[in-house]
């Protein structure tokens, strides 16, 4: 009963929070929806018992990466002056929904049609830091480390561009 509560909650929030980042005008007031979208996603991860992707959503996503973006559009200064017109965005929205509102009439049919049934839960370890660090340096080890390279190769790549750059000016 508390998890169904919960879920719905942790749902209309995430729904609210996309549907602000849509819908608001300024980019601040976007991120800041998004923010909740990103808190809302966690909070679902949490009732699924994903304790590292509810970890890694909040820290990684809700943290740093949107601390970033702020810090960014913070930076920008963005005022209402230097937003585009958007006179006949919402003739945009309205089209959106013509097309969308068929596909979620369908999907809530596809829903509706499937049978009832109890989900299983998974075992205690499963979504674990030491179960998903077991998989990840056992069976994708090489995939790991070469995407580690190809991160650091970008890593160097940025910072001689960077370089060049400055050079020229």
């Amino acid at each position: 009963m508390v998890s169904t509560i919960l879920f719905s909650a942790f749902a209309v929030l995430a729904i609210a929070g996309a549907a602000g980042l849509v819908l608001l005008r300024h980019p601040m007031n976007g991120a800041m929806s998004f923010v909740i979208t990103l808190i809302a996603l966690a909070g679902l991860y949490a009732l699924l018992s994903a304790k590292l992707i509810f970890a890694i959503q909040l820290i990684v996503y809700a943290g740093a990466i949107m601390s970033l973006i702020l810090f960014i559009i913070m930076f920008l200064n963005i005022g209402e002056k230097d937003l585009p017109d958007e006179s006949g965005r919402w003739y945009y929205f309205a089209g959106g929904a013509v097309v969308i509102a068929p596909m979620a009439l369908f999907l809530l049919k596809v829903v509706n049609t499937l049978p009832d049934g109890y989900a299983t839960s998974m075992g205690d370890g499963f979504g674990s830091v030491k179960d998903v660090g077991k998989v990840l340096f056992k069976d994708w080890l090489l995939p790991f480390e070469i995407v580690s390279i190809l991160l650091l190769v970008a890593l160097v790549g940025a910072v001689v561009l960077a370089g060049k750059k400055e050079e020229r000016a």
